[in-house]
């Protein structure tokens, strides 16, 4: 198989963006959560980021990459975007939304360009691994360059 062929969206983009990644691909046939993952693949916990999308009060949505052991504060997230409040999109309308199944979802090419927000503290890391588009695939790249490839801009947007 050539590598070619194992491409995700997300990967074509980077390529074509010319933003240097890495790539891991890992047997999964179901949603397995970060932790999981990061465990399972030998990652450190603090470089591995989950993807999150809300919709917010104005019915818009949202994307946020943040640490795998953090949680969303709704608050913060959505005075970082604009909104009044947000919420979790329904799982059952993740794949409408975003072109992406849970577990497989990256903030790098969704059907859709809807505003990113990464956790700041990842302006401090080497590297970051985050989903590659699809179950059983992790990315590795620097945080700037998933800041560029997703459009996203950094914010305060976790529990402390």
């Amino acid at each position: 198989m050539s590598k070619k062929e194992i491409k995700t969206n997300a990967m074509r983009i980077l390529d074509r963006m010319k933003i240097s990644y890495k790539y891991e691909e890992y047997e999964c046939d179901e949603f397995t959560d970060g932790i999981q993952t990061a465990d399972m693949l030998g990652y450190d916990h603090a470089l591995v980021y989950k993807t999150l999308v809300t919709t917010g009060k104005s019915g818009a949505h949202y994307v946020f990459v943040i640490p795998i052991e953090d949680e969303i504060d709704f608050k913060k997230a959505a005075r970082c975007v604009g909104e009044k409040s947000l919420e979790m999109l329904p799982l059952k309308e993740l794949t409408k939304v975003t072109g992406y199944v849970r577990g497989g979802c990256t903030a790098i090419g969704m059907k859709k360009q809807f505003p990113v927000v990464i956790q700041e503290d990842a302006k401090d890391l080497a590297h970051i691994h985050v989903s590659g588009g699809k179950l059983g695939m992790q990315l590795e790249l620097l945080p700037e360059d998933l800041k560029k490839a997703a459009g996203a801009s950094y914010g305060d947007i976790i529990r402390k």
